[in-house]
This record gives structure tokens, sequence and C-alpha cells, in this order.
């Protein structure tokens, strides 16, 4: 997550950044997982003639899926609204399709 916020930090200064995914990065990683055996696998990775690169997301490109999320919220909190009316309105013998159209 760091390195998406300073990707975008330098996206925003007009400054250039490199990243490496971190799929490209996992076959030069040789024995467990600390910070200096990842600094030594970026750097072999980077050493490599083809490795591929990815740019950093915009502001614009990361806010999509908080919109994504932000609705499946809202979805899910109508749905549980229009059951709990069902329920209420069931227990009062008005019976209602489950089919909502909204």
């Amino acid at each position: 997550m760091l390195h998406r916020i300073i990707g975008t930090g330098l996206l925003l200064v007009r400054a250039s950044s490199a990243l490496i995914h971190p799929a490209y990065v996992k076959p030069y990683l040789k024995t467990n997982k600390n910070d200096f055996n990842d600094a030594e696998a970026i750097c072999e990775a980077d050493s490599r003639p083809t490795m591929c690169y990815v740019h950093a997301k915009t502001i614009e490109q990361q806010d999509i899926p908080l919109l994504h999320r932000i609705r499946q919220r809202l979805v899910q909190q109508r749905t549980i609204l229009v059951n709990q009316l069902r329920g209420q309105l069931l227990e009062h013998g008005v019976a209602i399709s489950a089919k909502y159209s909204g």
C-alpha cells in the first residue's frame, strides 16, 4: 500500500517512478521473507534487462474500487431494510413478495 502512496505522490510532482509487480520479484526471492531478502530480490529483478514495470495508479484509478465498495454496502443495507420491513409486515398479516424492483 505504501508503494502506491509514494508512486502517486511522485506522479503529482511530475517525477517518474518505476514499480515492479510483486509477482515478477517472487522468482528471485531465495529464502524467508524479511526486509533484507526482499530488497535483495528487488535489486536482482531490477537488474534484469527484460524486467516489466507497472505504472503507479492515479488517484482516480484508486477511487474506483472505493466507489464499488460504497455501492455494495448501500445495496446490502437496502436489502437488510427491505427484509426487516417484510418481516414486520408479515407479523401483521401483510404478505409482500420477496422480489424487490428498486
